[in-house]
């Protein structure tokens, strides 16, 4: 099994969609959607476990489809193709955090 990393595909699109457009290139395992913790509306992102020649396939087929004003991008979970982007600030070197006593009553 193979893990997909999926992005780019309309943040209205539900699982079984999803699965729906990759199931005639292999057999799905796991598809996973990325969702918000406080809305659950769907990041537009997603992971799917496929078979090893499923996912060769529906690379090749899916990547670089067009979704209206968006382009589905497919690779596998692990391959980075862009270099590592900077973090936005720099927090420095962590302080060990101070415990307090617990403060006793009279």
């Amino acid at each position: 099994m193979i893990k997909l990393f999926v992005v780019g595909f309309p943040r209205e699109m539900d699982e079984m969609e999803l699965a729906q457009l990759f199931a005639p290139y292999g057999d799905i395992k796991l598809l996973t959607i990325a969702r918000d913790q406080i809305g659950g509306k769907s990041k537009g992102f997603g992971f799917i476990q496929i078979d090893d020649e499923g996912a060769k396939q529906a690379i090749n087929a899916l990547d670089g489809y067009n979704f209206g004003d968006r382009k589905l991008e497919v690779r596998i979970a692990g391959d980075k193709n862009q270099p590592a982007q900077k973090p936005l600030f720099n927090a420095g070197p962590r302080q060990p955090i101070k415990k307090k006593r617990p403060r006793i009553s009279r």
